[in-house]
């Protein structure tokens, strides 16, 4: 799976944090849910984001779909913010203005 558009991976960001959101539907299936869904959402982390960055989120994403309670949190959405919003000015080349 090679996505490069960024709000391709934006709107599958939060199609997995819906399918992460539904363990709660039904009471009671929540950490059965979990046991396939942490490895599952681990790997499809590490498809979209490439690089350390995105082993680290795979971890991150793995550890809170596995822990109980903590499938509220948005992590693909979050990852996207991080990826495409508050990292985005690292890339930006800075222009020298030289006096003459």
């Amino acid at each position: 799976m090679k996505i490069e558009n960024k709000y391709t991976k934006l709107l599958l960001g939060i199609l997995f944090d819906v399918i992460g959101y539904t363990s709660y539907i039904i009471p009671g299936i929540a950490e059965l849910t979990d046991i396939i869904w942490a490895p599952a959402s681990a790997y499809l982390m590490t498809k979209l984001y490439k690089g350390k960055k995105g082993k680290i989120a795979a971890v991150i994403a793995f550890v809170e779909e596995a822990m109980p309670w903590l499938d509220i949190i948005p992590t693909f959405t979050l990852m996207w913010f991080y990826t495409y919003v508050f990292n985005s000015g690292n890339k930006k080349e800075t222009t020298k203005i030289i006096e003459v």
